[in-house]
């Protein structure tokens, strides 16, 4: 443990202790609508997410957790067969009027509903059929959170529920997750763009004089960047699109301006490792040069114990000296006493599996001085951030009881045994 940090009770303090983020506080704000989990991939996003609504629920919020987890673990813990663009409820959850609904994001649904809400039928028919937007919808860089914060904007103008948890994508980067709408929205109204829907803007014989004369060039050598029927395809994906171009830049502009507006709070998700840590310092730098409001840090799977007051020094020790035979065989006149016990080989057992339990004793102290010591630095950099250490659980969560404990756990704040 770094030095001056007491770990004994409920709360810790000391020189590194951080300020405590009160979770329920921020749950029972019914100025907060929207809250979004962000951070490295791997380090419980979805679950924290997924706490977060059950426990929003049972405080009588009318929630819906929005997630991108392709392992689909968050339906099978809410008792649900399967999640997909369309919130649903959550039976045996909520109390004094509270509820909560789910859904998975389906990225490629998404962007079908955007084109179906912006253009008639038959034009509609036409993108949807046409193979690089085919392409586009299903798997272009940046596509997933776009999707994700289209799906959030749709959310929010419905004002069905009063609370929008959202796990944001698995990005290798907070850059990825903040600049992909305005990534995307760019490139659908974009130059590029713009240039390849001129001719077909221009018309008649000034359009065939056009694409004869400027665009030949251009399209030359586009076809042999990107083939002649790729190129064909995105040209007729222009032509549909035309009427909804500057839809996609407005919409992320307005969603941007939503993760910065007052009601929206941002948790930085992170384990106590040094590689998730530096992520989540970057997601907080980033965020403030953002003007995106930090509610604070979770931090979970953090190792505690309830004998903290044995040292890994001690308890290495005294497992060295049980497994010398120190211990019993120092005292005056003892000596050769356990071999001639009856019981000596019972002794020597118990004294074995004694070291063994001291050992492991040490090393989880060891792991905890070690977690704690990577915390520290991130506070030493951040010390205004606030932080609810989650303690790990033994397993998975893999139901609605394991959610709750989860929910318990980050409003407490600190680990079990702490």
């Amino acid at each position: 443990m770094s030095e001056g940090v007491d770990t004994v009770g409920l709360e810790t303090v000391g020189l590194d202790t951080p300020p405590g983020l009160a979770v329920d506080g921020l749950l029972d704000d019914p100025e907060t609508r929207i809250i979004v989990c962000c951070g490295a991939g791997g380090v419980g996003k979805t679950t924290t997410a997924a706490a977060l609504g059950v426990r929003a629920a049972g405080r009588g919020r009318k929630a819906v957790v929005l997630t991108i987890d392709p392992a689909r673990r968050l339906a099978q813990s809410m008792g649900i067969d399967s999640l997909d663009n369309t919130p649903r409820k959550v039976a045996g959850v909520g109390a004094d009027g509270g509820e909560l609904h789910a859904m998975m994001l389906d990225m490629k649904r998404t962007f079908d509903e955007i084109v179906e809400a912006h253009a008639d039928g038959e034009r509609a028919q036409a993108i949807l059929a046409n193979p690089f937007y085919q392409s586009l919808s299903a798997g272009f860089a940046g596509t997933q959170e776009y999707m994700a914060m289209e799906k959030l904007g749709q959310l929010r103008a419905r004002d069905d529920w009063d609370l929008i948890i959202v796990d944001t994508p698995p990005s290798r980067s907070a850059l990825d997750f903040l600049d992909a709408p305005k990534r995307l929205g760019s490139f659908l109204d974009g130059k590029f763009i713009r240039v390849l829907m001129a001719p077909a803007k221009v018309g008649g014989r000034a359009g065939m004089k056009f694409l004869n004369v400027g665009m030949s060039m251009m399209t030359g050598t586009l076809s042999k960047l990107m083939g002649a029927s790729l190129l064909k395809d995105v040209q007729t994906f222009v032509a549909a699109m035309d009427t909804m171009f500057g839809g996609f830049r407005t919409r992320a502009d307005a969603t941007f301006r939503l993760l910065q507006a007052p009601g929206t709070a941002f948790l930085v998700v992170a384990a106590p490792e040094p590689d998730a840590l530096r992520e989540a310092a970057y997601f907080v730098e980033r965020l403030a040069a953002e003007s995106m409001p930090l509610a604070g840090l979770v931090l979970n799977r953090v190792h505690g114990s309830g004998a903290d007051q044995l040292s890994a020094e001690r308890a290495l020790a005294a497992a060295e000296n049980l497994e010398e035979g120190g211990i019993v065989d120092q005292e005056s006149g003892k000596a050769g006493l356990r071999d001639a016990d009856s019981d000596g080989d019972d002794t020597t057992e118990v004294d074995a599996i004694t070291a063994g339990l001291l050992r492991l004793h040490a090393e989880r102290m060891q792991v905890i001085a070690r977690e704690q010591r990577t915390r520290d630095r991130f506070t030493s950099l951040h010390p205004e951030v606030a932080v609810a250490q989650v303690a790990a659980l033994p397993g998975d969560v893999h139901d609605l009881a394991g959610l709750q404990a989860i929910g318990e756990r980050l409003a407490a704040g600190v680990p079990a045994g702490a």
